[in-house]
């Protein structure tokens, strides 16, 4: 084989090689980017609790992984019905009794859960499950449950309850909403969110041209 034929394989295997290269940084990149759309904060609290950012990304991975494996399900009608009914109820028993109301809210949330084929016997579990599906509203069951967890050792204030009880009708409403609810809400928070953006950028041009006198 001539020098030339051999600077030219050469050449053509350190071509593919960057290309693979590039490949594999893209391929890494896109993955990056759909896990933190899906879990949003989720992604990156873990990130921060991970002794590095691949980590994090294998263990939302294994937790996507896990969640395909369960028959996560709607409520019927007639359920959904009952729970909404029950929850009327619970905040109604608020007003005289806010501590047992969060409890009631708690119990509530799980039984909720396990209807829909949600694991419920650990609370991390539960935690891990939900992040797959309700990243939204993840961050508010955490800060419930925390509460919850203060008010049984009589360290939590009726504001504190109070905002419990927002906290859980925040994930309690979503798993209640079916599937296209879901989708369209989060489509129109998107709409409302590029309005936004679109507002603060006019209003941005409209200050900088005044600065400028154009």
């Amino acid at each position: 084989m001539s020098m030339e034929t051999l600077i030219w394989v050469a050449v053509v295997v350190v071509a593919v090689v960057a290309v693979a290269a590039v490949g594999y940084v893209v391929l890494q990149q896109q993955r990056r980017n759909r896990l933190r759309a899906r879990f949003g904060p989720e992604y990156d609290r873990l990130v921060a609790e991970s002794e590095n950012r691949k980590e994090a990304e294998q263990e939302l991975l294994a937790r996507e992984q896990r969640f395909s494996q369960l028959d996560i399900r709607p409520l019927a009608p007639e359920s959904r019905q009952t729970y909404a009914k029950r929850w009327t109820e619970v905040q109604e028993r608020f007003v005289d009794s806010p501590a047992m109301a969060v409890t009631e809210a708690d119990q509530l949330v799980t039984a909720v859960m396990a209807e829909r084929g949600y694991p419920t016997d650990d609370f991390e579990e539960r935690m891990s499950t939900l992040s797959v599906a309700h990243a939204a509203t993840l961050d508010h069951y955490r800060k419930a449950h925390d509460i919850s967890a203060r008010a049984a050792r009589k360290e939590a204030s009726t504001e504190d309850l109070r905002q419990a009880m927002v906290h859980y009708r925040a994930l309690f409403q979503e798993l209640l909403e079916e599937p296209a609810e879901r989708q369209d809400r989060a489509g129109q928070d998107h709409a409302d969110h590029q309005d936004r953006v679109e507002h603060q950028d006019a209003e941005h041009h409209r200050r900088h041209d005044n600065t400028t006198g154009r």
